[in-house]
């Protein structure tokens, strides 16, 4: 079996960059990293990065053309078009490969965030009792 994703453009090899991050892409990311350690033959390929995968699969070199970049991530399993504007879920993950994935939590964590300010533009910083 061979699972092959072809995503739209994105930042990155992984989309998993910048400051706001989907929690899809993150799922996705962790899925696809779980089925390669049990030995599943997935790859993803990025529009932005992997221009020449798009082109040398007929499958999504016609579904670019015909549709467009804006219908990606499609998912191929052995050639045959499984899933178009969507990433699979776990559960058809699981269900293509036989593997069991587990649910993950994203987006749970509390981030402590810290305020940071500007400079002053006196010799002095704010506070300090010098000026």
């Amino acid at each position: 079996m061979k699972i092959e994703i072809f995503d739209p453009a994105l930042c990155c090899s992984t989309g998993v960059c910048g400051p706001s991050v989907d929690p899809e892409l993150i799922r996705i990311v962790a899925d696809v990293e779980a089925l390669k350690k049990q030995g599943v033959s997935i790859q993803r390929y990025n529009l932005s990065q992997d221009l020449q995968e798009f082109t040398l699969n007929q499958t999504a070199f016609a579904h670019l053309q015909q549709k467009g970049p804006d219908a990606f991530p499609i998912v191929l399993v052995d050639g045959e078009l499984k899933t178009e504007r969507r990433y699979p879920t776990s559960d058809e993950l699981s269900a293509w490969t036989g593997v069991t994935l587990t649910p993950k939590q994203v987006g749970k964590k509390e981030i402590n965030t810290i305020k940071v300010q500007a400079k002053s533009q006196s010799c002095c910083e704010p506070g300090s009792g010098c000026c």
